[in-house]
C-alpha cells in the first residue's frame, strides 16, 4: 500500500475530556504478578495503522514478546481515514486498546486530554541515544507521553542519467552547487532541473526548521501566526529559487499530479521526496529503475545539511489501560535497537541515531535520509492548536502560492494571518 508518512492531520473534532487513569496492579487487572508467569494469560491490545507494521517485524516482536511475557499479542491493523474521532473515542471508553500509534506530531493533541499515560521513566530505559527532535513529538507540557516508533523524512531523488548528460559527476554538497547543477541540466534543455510545485508545504516546513522559525508564535494564552518574521520570509526565498527552475503549477502540492509519476517520465532531474516514492515512479516507469538515486538534501555548507520535516509515528500507551505494566513490556521489545534497526532494513525509514545507520546500508533512501534528520530534523508546531491547521485549504499553503506568484512576503503573511489565528483558536 502506498503510505503517506504526514502526520498533523487534523483533529479538530477532539472535544472529549478523557480522565487519566493509572495502571493497577491487581491480578487481574494486567499488573504483573509474582514469578515468570506474571503475564501468563492476558492478551495485549495494540492498534498500528495500515501499512505501518511489516510482516518480518511484526513476527520478531510479536514471537519475542510471547516468549518473554507468556501472554498474548493481538495487533489490529487500523485504516488511516477517520482515525482521529476513532482514537479519540476509544481513549474514552473505559476499555482502550492497551497501545496506540499515533501520528507523531498528533501526540500533544491526544496527551492534552489526559487520555494517554506518562512514559518518562520508560524513555530514559530504552530511549537514551535518540537525538532530541526526534523524540520531541512525543513530549508535551515537559511530560513523555508517548515514545518514538518510526519516522522518515524528504531526500532528493534525482535521475542520475539526467545528471550525468549535464556533466554533473558528483551529487551536490551545498544548496550553492545543487543550485549549479540545475542551472547546468536547464542549459543542457533536455529535462526540467526540479519539478517542484508551489505546495509541497512539508518542504517548506523543513526549510523553517532550517531557519530556527516555527510559523505560529505564542502571545500571552494563546498562539497565534508568526509567518511576518523575517526568518520566514528567509524560508520562502530558498523555496522560490528552487521553484524557480521547476515548471511546475504554483497552486499545486505534489500529490496534484502525483510528483513521482511526472519523474517517471525520465525528463526531470529531481524531486524533493520520501524514499517510498520511488516504488511509485517504478510502477509508473519500470525502465527508470536504474537511473535512480538519492542524496541528502544539502544546506548553505556542507557539513550541516537542510532543515528537514519528521514525519512519523509514535506508540503510546492508554491511560485508561488496565495492563500498563504489560504493555510497557511490548515496548521495551517493540523498540529495541536491534527490532528498529530491523525496521528501517525492512520498510527504509530513517534511522532514529547515528548508532542506527548502520541498519540504512542497503536501503539508499534511507541512508541519504539519516544525516538531515539526526544534524538537522524538526517538526510542525508541538502544540495541542495545530492540528486544525493543516486542514484544507492550508492557509500556510496558500501563503507560498502568493509570494510565488509576485506578492511580498509581508503582504502574503498579512493575507493569510485571519484564518490561520482562527484556526489555531478553534476549541480542542
Amino acid at each position: 500500500m502506498k503510505r503517506k508518512l504526514i502526520a498533523a492531520i487534523g483533529v479538530a473534532g477532539m472535544m472529549v475530556s478523557i480522565a487519566a487513569c493509572g495502571g493497577s496492579s491487581s491480578d487481574d487487572d494486567g499488573g504483573k504478578k509474582a514469578g515468570a508467569d506474571g503475564f501468563k494469560g492476558q492478551t495485549l491490545t495494540v492498534w498500528t495503522m495500515s501499512g505501518s507494521n511489516p510482516d518480518g517485524w511484526t513476527k520478531t516482536v510479536t514471537e519475542e514478546f510471547e516468549k518473554k511475557t507468556q501472554a498474548k499479542l493481538k495487533i489490529e491493523v487500523q485504516a488511516w481515514n477517520g482515525i482521529q474521532q476513532k482514537v479519540t473515542t476509544a481513549l474514552s471508553e473505559s476499555n482502550p486498546p492497551d497501545v496506540l500509534e499515533i501520528g507523531n506530531t498528533q501526540t500533544p493533541a491526544y496527551a492534552k486530554t489526559g487520555g494517554l499515560a506518562e512514559l518518562g521513566d520508560l524513555k530514559k530505559e530504552i530511549g537514551g541515544a535518540w537525538p532530541d527532535a526526534i523524540n520531541a513529538p512525543s513530549v508535551f507540557d515537559g511530560k513523555q507521553y508517548a515514545l518514538p516508533w518510526y519516522f522518515g523524512n524528504r531526500v532528493v531523488m534525482y535521475n542520475k542519467k539526467v545528471f550525468k548528460d549535464a556533466g554533473i559527476t558528483e551529487t551536490p554538497k551545498t544548496r550553492a552547487e545543487l543550485f549549479k547543477a540545475f542551472d547546468a541540466i536547464k542549459a543542457k534543455g533536455d529535462a526540467e532541473p526540479i519539478y517542484l510545485p508551489g505546495q509541497n508545504w512539508y518542504f517548506f516546513d523543513g526549510l523553517l526548521v532550517g531557519q530556527g522559525v516555527e510559523p505560529v508564535k505564542k502571545e500571552g494564552d494563546k498562539y497565534v501566526s508568526n509567518m511576518a518574521d523575517p526568518k520566514v520570509a528567509a524560508a520562502m526565498d530558498v523555496y522560490k529559487q528552487y521553484q524557480s527552475y521547476s515548471k511546475a503549477p504554483k497552486d499545486k502540492d505534489e500529490a496534484t499530479p502525483q510528483q513521482a509519476d511526472v519523474f517517471a517520465n525520465g525528463k526531470t532531474g529531481a524531486i524533493i521526496a520520501m524514499g517510498y516514492e520511488a516504488g511509485t515512479a517504478i510502477k509508473a516507469n519500470p525502465k527508470i529503475k536504474d537511473d535512480i538515486g538519492f542524496f541528502t538534501i544539502p544546506g548553505e555548507t556542507a557539513d550541516k545539511p537542510e532543515g528537514v520535516f519528521l514525519g512519523g509515528s509514535n506508540f503510546a500507551v492508554a491511560a485508561g489501560s488496565k495492563k500498563q505494566d504489560l504493555a510497557k513490556e511490548f515496548l521495551k521489545i517493540a523498540l529495541s535497537e536491534a527490532n528498529d534497526g530491523a525496521l528501517v532494513k525492512e520498510a527504509g525509514w530513517t534511522p532514529k541515531s547515528e548508532a542506527m545507520q548502520k541498519y540504512a546500508v542497503g536501503q539508499p533512501a534511507a541512508e541519504a535520509a539519516g544525516p538531515a534528520a539526526i544534524k538537522s530534523g524538526g517538526t510542525t508546531p508541538l502544540i495541542a492548536e495545530w492540528a486544525p491547521v493543516e486542514n484544507p485549504p492550508n492557509p500556510i499553503k496558500t501563503y507560498m502560492t502568493l509570494v510565488l506568484q509576485g506578492k511580498s512576503p509581508a503582504d502574503a503573511a498579512k493575507q493569510v494571518e485571519g484564518e490561520l489565528n482562527k484556526r489555531l483558536a478553534q476549541k480542542q
